[in-house]
């Protein structure tokens, strides 16, 4: 597990030393002189954001810095629903921004749009879903976890901590493929596995799913969720049922990290979303400016990072900075 935190620390480390000396050798040179005429990059950011998930602040967070970094202008607009989220990046398009940076949960009405906007010869970075569609969809470069690598990491986990168990996967968003994706690889390792699907947009209604469940199965012995505010939403279910069933997440948030320091959240596997909404910026302003593709044609991966009591000291500083 300390070899894969290394690998996405060092892939992530990498990156932003490429954009660095991109600054200071050609490419500086090339954007000093556009700034000098008064030119300023335009980048449109289309995500499939939920209200009130915490997630997407860090997303946010890492776009606004590295748009801060370079002088962009950046655009930021978000829908849940596939054809809604399409329609955002249409407006993109009309709207004659230089680069676009956008999520792929809803594949099948993204995609055709997205690829619309590559043809027409607009720079596009898929980040955080899509990395099986991205190339479809025309984009440049892809940012994100592996969430079939992301899964069997938890089931392994989970597997050596707690085997010949029973876990419960709970999934927040109806017809997203990562989420999905998350827990199939969870069952790949850890066959005995469960999914429930809750609305992650309704905390209270999450709770009171997972009491009715936890209630009616008592061979639940592992929680396994798939972002942070749901995480919380499974403790209070847990507590209120007195189910003994250990939790792990997805994801961080401030809270998730000192839950996980007090002892009643085993881990995350945290794919780092400040790094995706940073590098999703910076790479298009990399491209843009100096014609720099990062990846080699493969996918640039954040994540899986495991965050457990070996090293959330470390890192729950960064989760009060709201960059972890």
């Amino acid at each position: 597990m300390r070899s894969i935190r290394k690998i996405g620390a060092g892939l992530a480390a990498a990156s932003l030393v490429l954009g660095l000396t991109a600054c200071s050798s050609q490419g500086g040179a090339q954007n000093d002189a556009a700034a000098t005429q008064g030119q300023r990059y335009t980048i449109a950011m289309i995500t499939h954001e939920q209200a009130g998930d915490t997630f997407w602040d860090k997303i946010r967070a890492g776009a606004e810095d590295a748009a801060a970094t370079h002088g962009i202008d950046l655009k930021y607009s978000n829908n849940e629903q596939g054809p809604e989220q399409a329609t955002l990046v249409q407006n993109a398009i009309d709207s004659k921004v230089n680069g676009i940076a956008v999520t792929l949960s809803s594949a099948d009405a993204v995609v055709p749009v997205a690829k619309k906007a590559a043809d027409a010869g607009i720079p596009v970075v898929a980040f955080n879903q899509g990395i099986d569609q991205y190339k479809a969809a025309g984009a440049k470069m892809y940012f994100g976890s592996d969430e079939s690598l992301a899964g069997q990491t938890v089931g392994q986990k989970l597997a050596q901590t707690n085997p010949g168990g029973k876990v419960l996967c709970v999934i927040q968003a109806q017809g997203s493929v990562a989420l999905e994706t998350r827990c199939e690889g969870v069952k790949k390792a850890y066959p005995n596995t469960e999914n429930i699907q809750v609305n992650g947009a309704d905390l209270p209604s999450v709770q009171q799913t997972l009491n009715a469940k936890l209630s009616e199965d008592r061979s639940i012995t592992d929680i396994v969720t798939l972002g942070a505010p749901i995480a919380l939403a499974a403790m209070q279910a847990q507590e209120g049922t007195g189910s003994t069933a250990k939790i792990a997440t997805f994801d961080l948030n401030q809270d998730a990290a000192k839950a996980i320091q007090d002892g009643k959240i085993l881990f995350s596997v945290d794919q780092q979303p400040y790094v995706q909404g940073y590098m999703a910026v910076e790479s298009l302003w990399l491209n843009l400016s100096n014609g720099n593709d990062l990846g080699g044609g493969k996918p640039v991966l954040t994540g899986p990072s495991l965050v457990d009591s070996s090293n959330i000291g470390q890192i729950l500083p960064y989760t009060q900075a709201n960059k972890r």
